[in-house]
């Protein structure tokens, strides 16, 4: 098998991962939560691997496609689930770009920023759609919830990254 077609059948089995953990965290740690916003982003672990074995571009087709294919199979692409979503995914996709390209930033932090990101995208979305301001007030407590699940994250990537980096043509600086 060639090296873009390799490239391409390991993206698609990661994608497809990638959906299979955020449709389970959204029937588990939502349903147990209750609240529709609190997860672990374990679906953000793909996102992050690929952003360092292959790039932003990769990465971002990852990502969006994610956001999309999620949003047909369980609430539809015009739902409020989308939106928030889709604004959380941007925002942290933004922050995670921003801070791995800057030096001294390892990727837990780069996964906590994330994080972060996608708990300030998601208010801000949730404010615009639901037409209220108190939704802001949840904000501390996703910012709160995110630091500890960005870094679980971001160390089960780091240590990911040790593991399947070499058979992606990833060699670590």
């Amino acid at each position: 098998m060639g090296t873009n077609t390799r490239k391409i059948v390991l993206i698609a089995i990661l994608l497809a991962v990638s959906i299979v953990l955020n449709l389970v965290e959204r029937f588990t740690i939502q349903g147990f939560t209750g609240l529709p916003m609190v997860r672990l982003g374990l679906a953000n672990i793909v996102v992050l691997l690929i952003l360092y074995t292959y790039g932003t571009k990769d990465a971002f087709a990852i990502l969006m496609l994610r956001i999309v294919l999620v949003a047909m199979l369980s609430t539809g692409l015009g739902s409020v689930s989308f939106m928030l979503s889709l604004s959380g995914g941007l925002v942290a996709f933004l922050l995670m770009v921003t801070f791995k390209t800057l030096k001294g930033f390892t990727v837990v932090t780069v996964s906590v920023m994330g994080s972060l990101g996608h708990a300030f995208g998601q208010i801000m979305m949730a404010i615009f759609v639901l037409a209220t301001q108190e939704i802001v007030f949840v904000l501390p407590i996703l910012m709160t919830l995110s630091v500890p699940t960005g870094i679980f994250v971001g160390l089960t990537t780091k240590r990911l990254i040790r593991i399947l980096g070499p058979q992606m043509g990833y060699s670590q600086p």
